[in-house]
């Protein structure tokens, strides 16, 4: 399980690092997201990759990457609001309107959080360590 789990653990790091890093590249189509309550659109989207490059990152250093994974599970509870602002309001994501898919961005933000969150969960070997 340990192998599975450092797998997953890079694979979750790697796409936090490259969706993160799209966020500055291409911020146009997070930006069209963003709740109009919310002030400052385009600086919530640096934000937001930012700390997605920084948890991506975070979640490779071993010392870090409990505290990364936490950092994520907040990050994805945070974002929620846009994609279901994005799902009831039927807005464009890259120029098109994905009526499906932006209902389906909402489990899939579940996932995020519960992938997450078990990689925040000691492994079983070093739990067992512990007096």
């Amino acid at each position: 399980m340990k192998i599975i789990k450092s797998i997953l653990r890079v694979c979750l790091a790697l796409f936090m690092v490259g969706i993160g890093t799209v966020h500055f590249l291409r911020p146009e189509p997070f930006v069209s997201i963003v709740p109009d309550y919310l002030p400052y659109p385009l600086m919530l989207v640096y934000v937001s990759g930012f700390f997605e490059i920084l948890g991506g990152v975070g979640l490779l250093i071993p010392k870090v990457s409990r505290y990364a994974a936490w950092g994520l599970v907040a990050l994805y509870i945070a974002v929620f609001p846009a994609n279901v602002h994005m799902a009831i309001h039927q807005l464009p994501f890259q120029g098109e309107v994905h009526p499906i898919g932006n209902w389906v961005r909402l489990p899939f933000q579940i996932v995020l959080i519960a992938w997450a969150y078990w990689l925040t969960r000691p492994d079983a070997a070093s739990a067992e360590a512990k007096p």
